[in-house]
């Protein structure tokens, strides 16, 4: 049975109208300064997953470094950055998605991932879910196995989830 995390709610901010008009921001920043709440967050992330073989963790940037960072040394797993286009100093796959309020691309190194290992994909937000698809693109590109997404926050009317496929998505809290 996983833990009720619904306290972490009073950590999350909204911000109205960020960043355009019509969009409400999640600001987690007060949850990230409160030591108590970050390890609920990390420990609840790992827990959702627990018994499942995780090779790595793969964070997108920039809040899901954070996250992933966290996860993947609490798994015993390792760390692989996802980033913006033209942040990695060598040779990448890149992969072109939508969100909310645009789109963007994101790049994995070459050889972050190799055929057969089990991947945790992590981040804060789950919204239209074009970044975590993207993400898991990259991963089942390079020949990783998506284990699982694991999400601190879900917004529901969104619909994100639906771009994901059957692929096994957990989020702590749910707007």
């Amino acid at each position: 049975m996983t833990a009720d995390h619904s306290s972490l709610r009073s950590y999350v901010r909204d911000i109205a109208d960020y960043p355009i008009e019509g969009v409400t921001f999640r600001d987690i920043t007060p949850l990230l300064g409160d030591a108590a709440a970050l390890a609920q967050a990390v420990d609840g992330m790992v827990e959702q997953f627990e018994g499942v073989a995780i090779d790595h963790v793969v964070g997108v940037e920039a809040r899901g470094f954070i996250f992933g960072a966290a996860v993947a040394y609490r798994a015993g797993a390792g760390f692989v950055p996802v980033r913006k286009a033209g942040k990695l100093p060598w040779a990448v796959v890149r992969e072109e998605y939508s969100l909310e309020y645009g789109s963007d691309k994101l790049e994995i190194h070459r050889d972050a991932i190799h055929p057969g290992e089990q991947i945790l994909i992590v981040d804060d937000v789950l919204a239209t879910g074009g970044t975590a698809a993207a993400t898991a693109k990259l991963v089942e590109t390079l020949g990783g196995v998506v284990a699982g997404l694991a999400f601190l926050i879900e917004i529901d009317e969104l619909g994100g989830r639906t771009k994901l496929g059957d692929r096994s998505a957990k989020a702590l809290l749910h707007y």
